[in-house]
């Protein structure tokens, strides 16, 4: 009978941060049947045969991350596809990693670098040329985003896309020309991002089950990062349903490593109402469980209230039709119980929004209803109180992070200190969930996030925020776990560790809260417990660690490249199986470089990886 009782995994000897305000800090855990039993009496449960028990050996654990805002469903289906520039930090590199995945495509596919990057981040503080990408890629078709504002397309992409002399502008985009008008491969997004997506949507898809493959890795990437659950904002080009039923199908698989709540995202312009009515036939929020459910409306509302933050253009005025097209949507969301969501970047958008909002709640109150906004990067006080006594809420995000040199740029410093002014939010009680609007206008890293959350640095080091808009480490980590489940409907069930809350829970390789702020970028995690089962492990942890997934297709850049800043960290690069040059450090004068030499042979003789010593800025030595 006691068996029954027993847990089904603990966790003891750790230094673990509940976030849960009655026992703040404790040593040991328990959890049965995907929820924790106990914080710091796990002894008081007798151990049954089956029970898991981990040693966590000193290490921090906190709360499973949880990003309110992240496009996992549509990034999951391409990103096997994609070459990630996230945490490269020269554009050296990035053109060698862009050469050498080029000649692993076989005809008929593209390179995609899509998103997550900034030339800020880059040794040169600049972007690519078209002619060192054409060099890279003379042949194979190459799309390279860059945030919300231009994609660079090599010649063969320009081919490929069917870009001519005679090929129009399209609507609210540029097609950049020579002197003979000829397209030169630079795309413009103004005043919205379009042009960008939709010339992206013209390359070819994965197949279904490759789709699936690659929406299990990007889960995992995830995971590597410390992330249990998100909130998936949709996107353009996403289809309901249509374009959910590879994570569907992973749910029906029980293969979910990460739990979404997702938002249903508009796709016909002038026709938003028909889809939102549509969908309420269909699903509903709440509907499905803990790891795969509706959530609501939006991101996209209707498309004459889309205000893409673009800071090389100038703020876009939003057409005259905006206000009676969004009460339209938001009064029958409104009626139907279903919570929404709405992109706003701008303090003269959200004016107008909000007009809208309290018109509506007069006749059909929002009580009740978790209502918010995303980004509102220059939202005044007199918003923010507009938005409190509607019961709404304010996802930000660190798009500002990848962004701020070129609002600085546009508007001044001084009007970047309050961008968003997440300390005045917090001071009048709105609710407010963290997160990183990944993959496309931001990288998925949420330790960059929490960085941006405390430092107030871009990433490419530019301060921005006085310390008055600056968080604590705590209160950064809490904006990322129990801050975020108010935008799923789920307070109280995740967010802490704390008995009968959702037994989702990390390991990290260093302790956030005492290293130092630049170091913060580098936390991963090495053991990631998604509803009490093991979901990622390394290091320490690896004989916990879930089967290896094979990567599809095999000329995948995931397989060589891995994900964020692989394989320039030298940890990603062993993981990944790719020996990197470095530069001299602490850890040789520890361990010595022969020693890391002798490794990397090793490493290499065995995976016969002819990517040796391809990348480094350093000296002639090597390490894993």
């Amino acid at each position: 009978m006691e068996s029954l009782n027993s847990p089904d995994l603990v966790l003891h000897n750790g230094r673990i941060a509940t976030l849960d305000s009655k026992y703040p800090e404790a040593s040991s855990l328990a959890v049965k049947d995907g929820r924790i039993i106990s914080v710091d009496d796990a002894k008081e449960y007798q151990l049954g045969p089956h029970t898991k028990v981990i040693d966590l050996k000193g290490s921090r654990v906190i709360p499973g991350l949880n990003d309110s805002h992240l496009h996992v469903i549509r990034g999951g289906l391409n990103y096997n596809m994609e070459l990630r520039w996230d945490g490269v930090p020269s554009l050296a590199d990035a053109l060698r990693m862009l050469k050498e995945q080029a000649q692993r495509t076989p005809p008929g596919q593209w390179v995609r670098v899509v998103g997550g990057w900034t030339e800020f981040q880059f040794a040169e503080r600049r972007m690519p040329t078209l002619e060192e990408v054409n060099a890279a890629a003379p042949e194979t078709p190459v799309f390279i985003l860059h945030l919300y504002c231009r994609a660079l397309l090599n010649k063969a992409a320009l081919r490929a896309c069917g870009y001519t002399k005679d090929t129009p502008n399209p609507p609210g985009g540029e097609i950049v020309r020579d002197g003979q008008g000829n397209p030169t491969g630079l795309l413009i997004a103004r005043p919205n991002a379009t042009i960008l997506y939709a010339t992206l949507a013209k390359g070819p898809k994965l197949p279904p089950e490759y789709q699936m493959n690659s929406t299990r890795h990007f889960m995992r990437e995830l995971n590597r990062l410390g992330l249990t659950s998100i909130i998936d904002a949709g996107g353009g080009f996403q289809n309901y349903p249509e374009d959910y039923a590879v994570i569907q199908e992973l749910h029906k698989r029980g293969e979910m490593t990460l739990r979404m709540a997702y938002n249903l995202f508009t796709q016909k312009p002038k026709q938003e109402k028909e889809d939102f009515a549509r969908w309420i036939k269909m699903t509903g929020p709440g509907k499905g469980d803990d790891f795969f459910r509706c959530n609501g409306a939006g991101e996209m509302l209707v498309f004459s209230a889309a205000d893409f933050e673009d800071f090389l253009e100038p703020r876009p005025d939003l057409p005259a039709a905006l206000e009676g097209e969004l009460k339209e949507v938001v009064s029958l969301l409104a009626a139907n119980k279903w919570p929404f969501r709405l992109h706003a970047t701008y303090e003269e958008s959200i004016t107008r929004f909000l007009n809208v909002f309290e018109e509506v709640n007069r006749s059909t109150p929002f009580k009740g209803l978790n209502w918010f906004f995303d980004h509102c990067e220059t939202i005044s006080d007199r918003n923010l109180e507009r938005i409190k006594a509607l019961g709404g809420g304010i996802a930000i995000q660190h798009r500002m992070a990848y962004q701020g040199e070129y609002f600085m740029e546009r508007y001044g410093k001084k009007a970047a200190e309050r961008t968003p002014p997440v300390r005045k939010m917090l001071e009048m009680g709105i609710p407010v969930g963290a997160g990183t609007d990944a993959t496309r206008v931001a990288s998925y890293n949420p330790w960059i996030s929490l960085y941006w959350m405390v430092t107030g640095k871009t990433v490419g080091g530019a301060p921005m925020y006085p310390d008055k808009n600056l968080l604590t480490r705590e209160e950064a980590l809490r904006l990322y776990t129990q801050g975020s489940s108010w935008f799923s409907s789920e307070s109280g069930k995740k967010g802490a560790i704390a008995a009968g809350q959702l037994a989702d829970f990390v390991v990290l390789t260093d302790d956030y809260f005492s290293v130092s702020e630049e170091e913060i970028k580098g936390i991963e995690s090495v053991l990631t417990i998604v509803d009490g089962k093991v979901v990622y492990a390394t290091d320490e942890f690896t004989s916990y660690a879930p089967p290896k997934i094979p990567v599809l297709p095999e000329w995948s850049p995931v397989k060589v490249f891995g994900g964020y800043g692989a394989p320039l960290d030298i940890k990603k690069a062993a993981r990944a199986g790719v020996p990197v040059q470095h530069q001299h450090n602490a850890e040789c004068h520890q361990h010595g470089c022969c020693h890391a030499l002798q490794r990397l042979f090793t490493a290499a003789e065995s995976a016969n990886n002819r990517y040796a010593g391809f990348f480094g800025l350093g000296c002639d030595c090597f390490a894993f």
